[in-house]
């Protein structure tokens, strides 16, 4: 009977501590989704004080450190694609898209219009497709040849491919992707109030004091933003129905209500993207890799920074072939994430019924 008590106690034991066991591994997932949260808040905090010069900051200091590591991640998982040399065609395609903004730096004159650009991109995505989804060379081939008789399509969708899936799509939609597909894979609940969270942020970041003083940006900034108002130029024009000309472009992009209001979603997007990049490092483990590698990372990123501080826009055309790079390689991480988000729910909605 003692034996059977002890046998018991031993068995309740060895229960509680399983139990406790799976109380600190979520524990420890519940606070890396509960520090992002965290990391959101923040973010939101400072676009709506100074979104330019968050913008501007965490391009030139974070970005390209997350280029470099995530390549470098990616490298190490083929780049989730199913061909081992998949990784050139989207190399070739990244340096045709990126020499017209690097080309003068190497005295190389680039032919390339727009619409050549918008059809390199477009042929990006087909192939992030088909590379994550089959190895078969002849439905690769197919695959292919369809995106290049269907350019007129992608014409048509010039604005989708060429301005906003390698800016506000990569750094938003597709960070809300990653994060709704972690949730759903861990079944945390931490991890999809993450996401609403993530999901409410653009409420709170054009909601929050709208009538916020309308000069949010040093002289330095409005110099060092040249590069980029394209985005602004566009997302005013076709989400807030701004019409913009040329004689107006400053004041409607940087003292406007609308301009400050997008500035501040642009701010928390890319500073968000990068820092929920970093903050999941043992999870994602970026940073096992050869301390050879992590060397030429520092390096790297060091001179990158280096040349932001030299001169802005000097810094964003040396790095624009790696930023644009970083966007084409993830892509069939991005199919692979998508799928993922359709099969866990497929599963959930299994379990429900």
């Amino acid at each position: 009977m003692f034996y059977d008590l002890g046998h018991l106690k031993l068995k309740v034991l060895s229960v509680n501590l399983c139990a406790v066991e799976k109380m600190i591994k979520l524990t420890e997932l519940d606070k890396i989704n509960y520090f992002n949260i965290v990391l959101m808040l923040i973010s939101c905090v400072v676009a709506i004080i100074m979104p330019f010069e968050l913008f501007l900051f965490a391009y030139a200091i974070l970005g390209p450190l997350h280029y470099l590591t995530e390549i470098s991640w990616l490298h190490d998982r083929q780049y989730y694609s199913k061909g081992k040399y998949d990784v050139w065609f989207f190399l070739v395609l990244g340096i045709l898209i990126s020499l017209p903004v690097i080309g003068p730096l190497l005295n190389i004159k680039s032919t390339a219009n727009g619409n050549d650009i918008n059809h390199y991109i477009y042929l990006a995505v087909v192939a992030g497709v088909l590379f994550a989804l089959t190895k078969n060379v002849y439905l690769r081939i197919v695959g292919l040849l369809l995106a290049f008789l269907s350019f007129r399509i992608a014409d048509n969708f010039f604005l989708f491919f060429s301005v906003f899936l390698p800016t506000l799509i990569h750094v938003f939609v597709f960070t809300a992707v990653f994060v709704l597909y972690g949730a759903l894979k861990t079944k945390s609940k931490s991890g999809y109030i993450s996401f609403a969270v993530m999901v409410v942020s653009p409420f709170i970041l054009f909601l929050a004091l709208p009538e916020q003083g309308d000069a949010l940006f040093s002289d330095y900034s409005l110099k060092a933003y040249n590069s980029f108002e394209a985005m602004n130029f566009y997302s005013l024009k076709h989400f807030f129905n701004v019409e913009i000309a040329k004689d107006n472009l400053m004041e409607n992009i940087y003292f406007s209500k609308s301009g400050i209001l997008l500035m501040r979603f642009i701010a928390f997007a890319y500073t968000y993207h990068y820092l929920n990049w970093f903050s999941k490092t043992n999870i994602i483990k970026w940073h096992k890799v050869p301390k050879g590698r992590l060397v030429v990372i520092a390096i790297l990123w060091i001179t990158s920074i280096s040349l932001y501080i030299y001169d802005y826009k000097v810094g964003f055309t040396c790095l624009f072939l790696l930023s644009f790079l970083h966007v084409l390689l993830e892509l069939p991480l991005n199919v692979v994430s998508i799928r993922g988000i359709f099969h866990e729910s497929t599963l959930l909605m299994k379990k429900a019924n």
